[in-house]
């Protein structure tokens, strides 16, 4: 049977168990707030602990203890938590209200039980150690959870940046690989010009490119922070040297290009800094769709669709039709897009559902900002390691699709006009034949000056050599 201590607030008192480094505040949280149903994410628990122990060193430098021995496990127990080994003792939903109190508080309460603890002493013997008056001294939720979020994403960013330079270095594998492979074109869903399919992967390289310098960009705007402005950004409670310290401690802290804002009650009030990383997020994830849509196209079949692909199986496709297997990699990936397109959404509800000094609703900020960043973080991975790499070229189908298609005409378009080069394409229509066939039959050109047109070289130029009169 469990043992308990009894903690009180100003609401009361509760049993908390014995032995758990929450107390009051979190345990009255887990109570009241389980909407989410999962706690909050590690990466902002972690950016927390480090606002704490900056905090804690700012407060320790300027003399507000004088127990070396105190100050010491306070710190220990900070970084701890920075470095995960608290997390678990975080038990508020992701989703709650107090714009991120609940949260604030079991940090703080997690901290200042790990500090007794560390020191031998009883859990709860607040009077020694206080999450309130030691932990929390000279900060407000208002400052450290928007600063945590920021740090948290940030990294969180830098990461995913380096998944998407990978993902890029694949795609420029591939394109190295199918550089010599000619195929047809399509605009449309039709056919449209010869392109190489090398140059079709080189496309989605630069694509995953630009992606990575917007996201590489990010930690641009998110270096702003407003530690120390306490509750509303004025720093009320909060003495000027800690003020000026607390950034440029933390920025030691965790190696990011942090700064003080100017204005931080403009900080503490806005957070559409959040809105536009996330938008960011959404146009990669947008870009994740439309070339995994791709590969699942070009992939069709095997042979009653497109098939100038085949990407690696993964498992078996159906319960019911045997050997049949599906693109699932391009599809789970398309899924993490299409969930972070509706995340970025909430973000901006949330963001502009703020209220004068103060955004209530920062932890669903937090939550779908993060996830959004992991999952493209892992959708970079998944589909770089399970799907990319392993993409084979079908240069028979691509041959054959050149051969059946009527794109061909276009590339005689350096020789034949653009009417003569409709008339052949309609007798190919009519007739059956392919293009190379009627041209050779009619003597417009040599079979050396046709396949001379359906190079790689030739298709991939940058326009067309110029008509001599």
């Amino acid at each position: 049977m469990s043992l308990y201590r009894v903690e009180s607030d100003q609401l009361g008192e509760l049993n908390v168990v014995e032995d758990s480094l929450f107390g009051i505040h979190a345990l009255r949280a887990s109570e009241n707030f389980n909407l989410a149903g999962r706690k909050v994410n590690d990466k902002l628990i972690r950016a927390y602990g480090a606002v704490k122990l900056a905090c804690i060193k700012v407060n320790r430098s300027l003399k507000y203890w004088d127990d070396k021995a105190k100050e010491e496990a306070m710190e220990r127990a900070a970084l701890e938590m920075s470095e995960g080994l608290l997390s678990g003792s975080i038990i508020v939903d992701a989703f709650q209200g107090g714009a991120g109190t609940s949260l604030n508080m079991n940090v703080n309460e997690v901290i200042a039980n790990r500090a007794l603890q560390i020191l031998g002493r009883e859990l709860g013997d607040y009077k020694y150690i206080s999450p309130l008056d030691d932990i929390n001294l000279h900060q407000s939720t208002n400052d450290t959870f928007p600063t945590a979020l920021k740090v948290a994403a940030t990294k969180a960013v830098n990461e995913l940046e380096e998944e998407l330079a990978e993902l890029q270095s694949a795609f420029q594998e591939k394109e190295k690989e199918f550089a010599g492979i000619v195929k047809v074109g399509r605009t449309q869903y039709q056919d449209a010009v010869l392109t190489t399919l090398g140059r079709e992967f080189s496309a989605y390289a630069e694509c995953f490119n630009r992606d990575r310098w917007r996201v590489y960009k990010c930690a641009e705007r998110l270096r702003v922070i407003n530690l120390g402005g306490t509750a509303i950004g004025s720093g009320l409670g909060a003495p000027r040297p800690f003020i000026f310290r607390a950034t440029d401690t933390l920025r030691e802290i965790t190696g990011l290009g942090l700064a003080r804002a100017e204005n931080m009650v403009e900080a503490t009030q806005n957070a559409d800094v959040f809105v536009e990383v996330s938008g960011i997020l959404k146009a990669c994830a947008a870009n994740f769709i439309k070339i995994a849509s791709d590969l699942r196209l070009l992939s069709s079949g095997p042979e009653a669709g497109i098939g100038e692909i085949t990407l690696p199986p993964m498992q078996a496709g159906s319960s019911i039709m045997p050997l049949k297997v599906n693109p699932v990699i391009a599809e789970s990936v398309t899924q993490g897009a299409m969930n972070v397109m509706g995340n970025d959404l909430v973000i901006a509800h949330a963001v502009s559902s703020g209220s004068l000094e103060l955004n209530a609703f920062l932890p669903i900020v937090a939550d779908k900002l993060l996830e959004s960043i992991e999952i493209l973080r892992k959708a970079a991975y998944v589909l770089r390691i399970k799907c990319i790499n392993g993409i084979e070229a079908s240069k028979e189908r691509c041959a054959r699709h050149i051969d059946a298609s009527t794109a061909v005409v276009t590339a005689l378009l350096p020789k034949l006009s653009y009417n003569e080069c409709a008339r052949v394409a309609k007798a190919s229509f009519e007739t059956g034949k392919t293009i190379r066939e009627i041209v050779l039959a009619e003597g417009i050109m040599t079979s050396k000056e046709f396949d001379a047109l359906l190079t790689p070289e030739a298709v991939c130029r940058l326009g067309m050599p110029a008509i001599k009169k």
